[in-house]
């Protein structure tokens, strides 16, 4: 907390002059803006200084080191405030590679570090596993969203919604595999246009296809996308094809700022070099993080921030970071 300091005693300041009670001369009346100021150096967060500070009673306070000083500005950037409401498509055309255990890892992200509403849409046709990754508390998917009349405020629609422990909503795809392929592009608008009313971020998990109806939808609607590839060839090239067709069917906006996630889905060194990925695909995306294997996110189970190793959680914070970085960029101008 910024403090002032060598005042004591000084009633209300008023600035302005005074008439001096001997002189007649127009005397200067102190002001407190005259006051010099300095702002208290942050109490440290962990390591030998934070020891200090605590061994001292906070006498002494060597201030925060230069790795906490980062992580304050990468929470200050994704705590940015959204304009309206911002999508985010997370995308890949080549199953396994960790498109839905990224959806949760940012989504959970955003969910624990700001104070919004930030919920996760299951858009696979193809029995979409992202509801497998939270504490199950409705049976409730997208349809029945839909076929809710009712919904007029939050709270109606939160009880179509499960929820992790880090604050993330999540809204299940539909079960049944006949239902799910009729799930169109009308409909996700329609699902889109109920959670634009109550969520600032909205997380788009697709499924591995381009062409299927919903798609359609999705990337009209998205703000930003974030594509995902594995660090083997065969997933580079899925993630490269990708961004052929996106700019080919009109969504090269889309493209040249996305984020492109190297995600590491198993323990051991990747078969192809991950610099070069990161070139070509910086040739042209946005941006490109690097995610790195994870146990816990292995696991294919219910997924707990707390439970993962501090180096994945790191790479989670640097691309919220990222994304966030776009949420001052006024997208009406798009029509979206």
């Amino acid at each position: 907390m910024p403090h002032q300091q060598g005042i004591q005693g000084l009633g209300p300041a008023t600035g302005g002059f005074q008439i001096g009670p001997q002189s007649g001369q127009h005397m200067p009346q102190p002001s407190l803006d005259d006051v010099p100021m300095r702002r208290a150096a942050k109490a440290p967060g962990s390591g030998w200084r934070k020891a200090v500070h605590h061994a001292s009673r906070g006498a002494i306070n060597p201030g925060m080191s230069a790795e906490e000083r980062r992580l304050q500005e990468l929470v200050a950037r994704i705590r940015q405030p959204v304009r309206g409401d911002y999508r985010i498509a997370v995308l890949s055309l080549k199953g396994g590679v960790g498109k839905t255990t990224t959806t949760m890892g940012l989504g959970s992200t955003f969910a624990s570090i700001r104070g919004d509403r930030v919920i996760a849409v299951d858009a696979n046709p193809d029995f979409g596993t992202l509801s497998q990754r939270v504490p199950l508390q409705t049976r409730s998917t997208v349809r029945d969203v839909l076929l809710d009349h009712a919904i007029q405020r939050y709270s109606d629609v939160r009880k179509h919604t499960s929820q992790s422990t880090s604050r993330l909503e999540v809204l299940a795809s539909e079960r049944d595999p006949a239902a799910s392929e009729a799930f169109n592009e009308e409909e996700y608008r329609a699902v889109a246009r109920i959670l634009q009313r109550f969520y600032n971020i909205i997380i788009t998990d697709c499924g591995t296809g381009l062409m299927h109806s919903a798609m359609a939808g999705v990337l009209d609607l998205a703000h930003s996308l974030v594509l995902i590839s594995s660090p083997a060839i065969d997933g580079a090239r899925s993630a490269a094809a990708t961004l052929d067709w996106l700019s080919l069917h009109g969504h090269d906006r889309l493209v040249r700022s996305a984020v492109v996630v190297i995600n590491i889905p198993r323990a051991g060194s990747p078969n192809v070099g991950i610099q070069q990925l990161r070139e070509y695909f910086l040739s042209r995306c946005r941006a490109v993080h690097i995610i790195p294997f994870d146990p816990h996110m292995s696991e294919g189970a219910e997924i707990d921030l707390h439970r993962l190793h501090k180096h994945t959680k790191r790479a989670y914070v640097e691309l919220a970071a990222t994304v966030a970085d776009d949420f001052a960029t006024d997208h009406r101008r798009y029509g979206s």
